[in-house]
């Protein structure tokens, strides 16, 4: 699948989850010890935003979670789609705030991050977590391409063993360090 194409069906999936956690669950625990739902839909949100406009060349602003966090999603999604969608982007150097990179890598991080706290948040408030296949699949994929044990602590935990015949869902949040 082309990281175009993964990134707006990571969307999409995100969009749909962040549209049923409920006002009552934003004090719950989530897989992010450090985080509850509020902080993890915050985090969400404003990495979207904020990569979506590193990749237009605006300049960053702080994200606040407002009391609709679908439509923050999903307006900070289709700026960072049409933003990713620029002929030349992921070509370019973009500081998405972790340092200058490659845009096709600073989307990748996107697609990765967006799919990964996406389960978080299904997880936590007791939505079914698994991903479309075709997202899952993209975002290990970038996990392995991305995601060195030296920047593992305090981003990520040791990779777990992911059980015999694992789903692609199931592959990821095992090689990102959380229980399957």
């Amino acid at each position: 699948m082309e990281l175009i194409d993964a990134l707006e069906r990571t969307f999409q999936h995100a969009h749909g989850v962040i549209g049923n956690v409920r006002a009552d669950q934003y004090d719950d625990p989530t897989p992010c010890p450090e985080w509850v739902v509020r902080d993890l839909l915050g985090h969400t949100i404003g990495v979207v935003a904020g990569l979506g406009a590193a990749a237009s060349g605006a300049p960053p602003t702080e994200f606040v979670l407002g009391p609709d966090p679908a439509a923050q999603f999903h307006q900070a999604a289709e700026s960072a789609l049409a933003a990713w969608r620029t002929p030349g982007v992921f070509d370019r150097i973009v500081d998405g705030g972790a340092g200058p990179m490659p845009g096709r890598v600073l989307a990748g991080i996107n697609l990765l991050d967006t799919a990964t706290h996406t389960w978080d948040i299904a997880t936590a408030t007791g939505q079914p977590a698994e991903l479309p296949d075709e997202v899952a699949a993209s975002a290990l994929e970038v996990s392995r391409a991305t995601i060195a044990p030296e920047i593992r602590p305090g981003r990520f935990g040791p990779e777990v063993p992911a059980p015999a015949g694992a789903a692609p869902t199931e592959q990821l949040v095992a090689f990102l360090g959380r229980q399957p």
